[in-house]
């Protein structure tokens, strides 16, 4: 990562779809380097909190900022920008590209950057071996399980060594096992290159892989819970 870590920050943040609140004053600061896990149960809404801190969603009121770059008044260019280059997001479902290979998936972020082919073909293949699906390299989503789908769809997201990762129920289409293997690989990983973490779930277990878990309830984030 080329850029000096920065601390990424939702102050008083208010977003409703329509006449439905979503979220009512949403306040947390992220450190560079931190995992933090948003958690809480279905509808509460901690993925439009991460979708605002991801600068998909703007804030009615409030204000998200990465650093000094307040995000909702960036234009859309720049935060489309934003999340192809210093973010990474990552969803339950993975959303590969069904006709591409699994190479093709990981290196597709490179080539909409304008990396060369090969290039971009060969840092695919350093974070497929990071993730332990270099082997599917070559093969289309539908030759592999749920399991290595998602985890090229987390290399696919990390291949531009972005500063943050937002991950929305990243094993939520997982089995136990699965799932385990995925977040043990996402925080490995994110140790090593000091990445930030930004991960919603609903699943105890998931949350307990963060430093630190802050739970949602309608729309609003309580006292944040402590990791020893």
């Amino acid at each position: 990562m080329s850029e000096s870590p920065r601390t990424l920050t939702a102050r008083s943040v208010v977003y409703s779809y329509g006449p439905t609140p979503a979220l009512r004053g949403a306040n947390l600061e992220i450190e560079p380097g931190e995992i933090v896990t948003i958690s809480g149960p279905s509808g509460c809404g901690k993925s439009t909190l991460l979708l605002n801190l991801a600068g998909v969603l703007t804030p009615d009121l409030g204000q998200v900022t990465f650093g000094d770059l307040d995000i909702g008044a960036a234009s859309d260019g720049e935060r489309s920008r934003l999340r192809r280059t210093v973010f990474g997001v990552l969803f339950q479902f993975g959303q590969l590209v069904p006709e591409l290979t699994a190479g093709e998936n990981v290196a597709l972020p490179l080539l909409l950057e304008g990396h060369r082919r090969d290039a971009a073909r060969a840092a695919a293949l350093v974070w497929l071996e990071r993730f332990g699906v270099a082997d599917f390299v070559d093969e289309k989503p539908a030759r592999m399980s749920g399991g290595q789908m998602q985890r090229v769809a987390v290399a696919r997201s990390m291949v531009t060594e972005p500063q943050v990762l937002f991950a929305d129920e990243p094993t939520g289409a997982l089995d136990a096992l699965a799932g385990d293997r995925v977040m043990t690989e996402i925080v490995r990983v994110a140790r090593q290159a000091g990445t930030t973490v930004v991960l919603v779930t609903h699943d105890p277990k998931v949350a307990a892989y963060g430093d630190r878990e802050v739970r949602m309830t309608d729309g609003v984030l309580s006292v944040p819970v402590g990791r020893p």
